[in-house]
């Protein structure tokens, strides 16, 4: 899709050079990929909801512990930016 919407862009653009209606066009398809292009989310399965409770504690605590993991992993790889963060 975003193959197809940046040669379409640049179409319309080069086009424009000697139209301004084409520069119209292509502001246009942009703003229409902007709005409404990137389409609505997946439907998210049941528990898995942002804001809502988990199924159990222990999924609840599997999710907590996988974050510490990789919180953990990202201060061990990249020290400085960790520091950074932290300020």
């Amino acid at each position: 899709m975003r193959g197809i919407l940046a040669t379409g862009t640049v179409v319309l653009v080069i086009l424009g050079i000697g139209n301004h209606l084409w520069w119209l066009a292509a502001v246009a398809l942009l703003y229409l990929y902007a709005t409404h292009g990137r389409g609505s989310p997946g439907t998210i399965p049941p528990g898995a909801a942002p804001g809502t409770p988990p199924d159990s504690y222990r999924a609840y605590r599997e999710r907590r512990d996988r974050q510490a993991r990789w919180e953990r992993r990202y201060r061990r790889e990249r020290p400085f930016e960790a520091r950074r963060q932290e300020r």
